[in-house]
């Protein structure tokens, strides 16, 4: 800060910001995003500015997100704690499921990323993946109003996106909705998520061999299905699943792919 006729000055990095997003994004922005330490005195003077220079309201909409706490503590490289997209491709997971999993907590609160939330959201991107390739092949229909507003109305509302992401996993399991319709929804939904969820459509499942204890549980939601215990044969499903085992029951009985 420095004294001037009219009080402190700021640095000029206000001025920066709104002579770059002016030139390149134009006098209308529909969302400035940005850290909540950035609020004041930065947004507060690059809005002053900007809406000084051209005689309106540029900025619609301003988003503030909370701080980043890895593994407990806030990431820093004084700490030693930072992790890069490179790092979570190095542990062989999608660079993407970082997004998932940051679409699964409100923007507004301190999320505390870890590697098993990383993971988790690595497991749910790659069987919704899988998912999306099977419901390609099914009989077409159209998308699912009920869950296309409920995700609108999350949307629209302050950016609620984990409960977004709780709509696609109730679409996920409905079964009043069919594969034509949950596809096509999946499929627009992910034009507004980013997350790629048509890449394995067209693709020959890989042939892997399946995790260890995957053929046990295989075996037992066999037998489950066979009592008609439907109960304990949707929970074996959920288990594999989460071990990357996705089961399609068919005439000839279950198939699996990863």
């Amino acid at each position: 800060m420095w004294e001037t006729p009219w009080g402190a000055g700021f640095p000029g990095w206000h001025t920066e910001c709104s002579a770059m997003s002016l030139r390149l994004l134009g006098d209308v922005i529909d969302i400035h995003t940005g850290g909540i330490d950035l609020r004041f005195p930065h947004h507060e003077d690059e809005r002053a500015q900007s809406n000084c220079a051209t005689g309106k309201e540029v900025v619609q909409h301003w988003v503030h997100a909370e701080h980043l706490l890895f593994e407990g503590r806030k990431m820093s490289k004084s700490s030693g704690n930072v992790v890069l997209v490179s790092d979570v491709a190095g542990r062989g997971l999608d660079p993407l499921s970082l997004r998932l999993a940051f679409l699964q907590h409100r923007y507004r609160q301190q999320m505390n990323l870890t590697w098993e939330v990383i993971e988790a959201a690595d497991t749910t991107l790659k069987r919704w993946r899988s998912r999306v390739a099977e419901w390609s092949i099914a009989p077409a229909d159209s998308v699912s109003v009920d869950y296309q507003d409920a995700i609108v109305s999350a949307f629209s509302d302050d950016l609620d996106t984990p409960r977004a992401i709780q709509s696609l996993r109730q679409l996920e399991k409905d079964p009043d909705v069919s594969d034509g319709a949950r596809f096509e929804t999946f499929r627009l939904v992910d034009e507004l998520l980013g997350l790629d969820l048509l890449r394995d459509v067209g693709r020959a499942p890989a042939v892997v061999e399946l995790p260890e204890g995957a053929q046990a549980l295989l075996d037992e939601r066999a037998a489950a299905r066979a009592a008609k215990d439907w109960a304990q044969s949707d929970a074996l499903r959920d288990a594999l699943a989460a071990m990357g085992v996705i089961v399609k029951d068919t005439a000839e009985g279950q198939q699996t792919h990863q």
